[in-house]
């Protein structure tokens, strides 16, 4: 069976590599680099970032672990991006050596289907290639939006692709958007040095967070002296036009004007949908342009399948690359379907949020009858002993059938540690179930133990309630 997939993110790569490993002839179209915006403008590149600044910050605070150094400890940019561009280079040829592990036929260029069988290649030396085809996977991912009021030009208004190559560190920067990319940003350019002012339209940051998290990231923020502002439009931007040397002004709508010398926009994304062919092919779309598909990855189009953020479901890498392998099954004959009930999330603030399953609210507003554990990072002693004492687990039971329903952690490797909740969620555990496990000490993880057995007021390192 001949497999052709467009595009070849944390979606397409990884839909190639498991139709390679199902005995499919698979190629595989890219018109940037293997890895797609998470390996090269996202989530690897930022983590890199993210990396340096906390390596930053614990180099500052050294003395605090009995270490004396002398001589001032400042960021070197250059060298931040250089090693952020190793990171991915390493990263994309690993990539494309399984690519040729595999026999994963990889063709740089752009592509476009004519028909469900056959796919035209614009190819980077301007030639023109006709692959012909039994299934096609789209996994054309997405881009930063383009917002009419927020020209970017690269330098004074960037997207988040922008601010991984910055040539030096704005001494301001105001973000607006307080989401995921906000906030990570946010903590890497403060920690760089930067004054940093955030404008969010919603009430809190991090909104698709529970919003105890979100209360505590928010404090997080202040003792960082990031400026959060929330509940609040911007109306128009000024001062962006390369012979203003003025810096950025914003105005908002309620009257205020905040200035800074660079303005990072961190708000929505675009389906990367166009001129591929779908409207040719009668491919349906749904209300906001996504690519509609069905709990096999399928579109209404025979033999064409869909994944990632085209599909306008959740965006994130893991969601993709979860995808591209359902996809890769059924185009292989096997009959897979997508399971959405249990996806953990990661944001790599300071410190770190990781969330899975039903937030508080969400249950209540599904007229789920609840009970709720908590425990604090500063009740750890591993924690202490790390230096890292912000944060708390916050579990989520049903309070009829004591079952884990949610999981929300925010705190020293969140991203690491949210994951036993999922566990917990996708096999069905009771909360005692969680708390009855034995767990290593001292760990992060018992933090976890001690919120679920908080759900029953038993929590051994809790004060009496």
């Amino acid at each position: 069976m001949k497999l052709t997939i467009i595009g070849a993110g944390p979606g397409g790569y990884v839909a190639a590599l498991k139709a390679a490993q199902l005995g499919a002839q698979v190629t595989v179209i890219e018109d940037t680099e293997v890895g797609g915006t998470c390996l090269n403008r996202g989530c690897i590149p930022t983590k890199a970032l993210v990396a340096s600044a906390e390596a930053l910050h614990k180099a500052r605070s050294l003395d605090e672990y009995g270490i004396d150094i002398s001589g001032d400890i400042t960021p070197n940019l250059a060298k931040i991006i250089e090693r952020k561009n190793k990171v991915i280079s390493v990263q994309v040829k690993g990539i494309r050596s399984l690519f040729k592990s595999w026999g994963v036929n990889l063709i740089e260029g752009r592509g476009m289907m004519l028909t469900p069988e056959k796919v035209e290649v614009q190819k980077k030396d301007n030639t023109v290639e006709i692959i012909e085809t039994d299934k096609i996977i789209i996994a054309t991912g997405s881009r930063p939006a383009q917002i009419p009021i927020f020209p970017f030009d690269g330098e004074h208004i960037m997207s988040s692709d922008d601010a991984m190559n910055v040539k030096s560190i704005p001494k301001s920067l105001i973000i607006i958007g307080a989401g995921v990319i906000g906030c990570e940003f946010a903590c890497i350019f403060r920690e760089l040095g930067t004054e940093v002012t955030m404008v969010e339209m919603v009430s809190r940051a991090v909104s698709t967070e529970d919003p105890e998290i979100s209360e505590v990231l928010e404090k997080e923020l202040k003792k960082k002296k990031i400026k959060l502002m929330t509940g609040v439009k911007v109306e128009r931007v000024e001062g962006h036009k390369a012979e203003q040397n003025g810096g950025i002004h914003v105005y908002l709508a309620d009257g205020k004007e905040l200035t800074a010398e660079k303005l990072l926009v961190s708000i929505g994304r675009s389906l990367n949908t166009e001129n591929i062919g779908i409207e040719a092919l009668g491919i349906k779309k749904g209300s906001r342009g996504e690519i509609a598909v069905n709990e096999k990855m399928e579109t209404n189009i025979g033999g064409i399948y869909a994944i990632g953020d085209v599909t306008g479901g959740i965006l994130l890498a893991h969601m993709a690359s979860k995808e591209g392998i359902i996809a890769a099954y059924n185009a292989c004959g096997i009959e897979k379907k997508i399971d959405y009930s249990v996806v953990p999330a990661a944001i790599f603030t300071s410190p770190e949020i990781g969330s899975v399953g039903l937030r508080e609210h969400h249950a209540q507003e599904k007229g789920i009858k609840i009970k709720t554990g908590h425990f604090q990072f500063r009740a750890l002693g591993k924690a202490h002993a790390m230096g890292e004492i912000s944060g708390m687990f916050k579990v989520v039971a049903d309070a009829d059938t004591d079952k884990v329903l949610g999981v929300h952690i925010i705190g020293a490797h969140a991203s690491d540690l949210v994951h036993e909740g999922a566990l917990a969620i996708k096999s069905g555990l009771t909360v005692r179930q969680l708390a009855d496990m034995i767990h290593a000490h001292p760990t992060l993880a018992e933090g976890l133990m001690e919120a679920a057995e908080d759900v029953h007021g038993e929590a051994i390192h809790s004060p009496k309630k």
